[in-house]
């Protein structure tokens, strides 16, 4: 029972290769992403981390900082 479902006929070999390389893949691209995100946020952080009141709102006084923060719903 258990071996057909592994064999498929023959087919097994095609279709468990391909579920596998997919899985991996996924796994890869999540892995990548991960680091990536960690990345930038330490980034963010280390830029931004330490903005006080004062400066943030000196930051939003900026007339392109008005213009990005007017497409975006309220922080």
């Amino acid at each position: 029972m258990i071996e057909n479902l592994f064999l498929m006929d023959g087919y097994g070999i095609y279709v468990w290769s391909a579920f596998s390389f997919t899985l991996i893949s996924f796994f890869t691209l999540f892995l990548i992403i991960k680091i990536q995100y960690n990345k930038e946020k330490n980034k963010f952080i280390a830029k931004f981390g330490s903005l006080n009141s004062e400066k943030a709102a000196f930051a939003k006084s900026q007339s392109i900082n008005k213009e990005i923060l007017s497409n975006t719903s309220n922080i």
